[in-house]
């Protein structure tokens, strides 16, 4: 099966080695995208929220220069250091996808890279 890489500018250069999605079979699967700034790959928000946001627009500017678009996303995966944040995460989450919102997995975890508290992956299909 071939695969294409998916970058864009738009999104935080990887900081390991991965690529930032990659498209094959008729799916984008993207990395995991934390709340860095893509520009000064600095660290967004100091909340929960504040972070999710960040991230969640980090993931779709993947899968929009992958040709696809939120309505696209068929998975999303969400890492988060503390449970408790749940509640306003899914409020910032819910405005990405205020209609047919994808399946979704939350995994609280105890630490992501550059000690962010959120983290999220998602997966396209088309």
């Amino acid at each position: 099966m071939s695969h294409q890489i998916v970058a864009t500018r738009n999104a935080p250069g990887a900081i390991g080695p991965y690529n930032q999605g990659v498209k094959a079979g008729g799916f984008l699967f993207t990395a995991g995208q934390i709340p860095l700034d893509p520009a000064t790959m600095q660290v967004v928000g100091a909340t929960p929220p504040e972070q999710a946001r960040q991230a969640l627009r980090n993931a779709q500017a993947v899968v929009e220069a992958g040709g696809l678009s939120l309505a696209d996303v068929v998975k999303v995966t969400v890492f988060i250091k503390d449970m408790n944040a749940f509640a306003a995460i899914n409020e910032v989450y819910a405005g990405f996808f205020p209609e047919n919102p994808p399946a979704r997995s939350v995994v609280e975890v105890s630490r992501l890279p550059k000690d962010v508290l959120v983290e999220v992956e998602m997966i396209a299909h088309r």
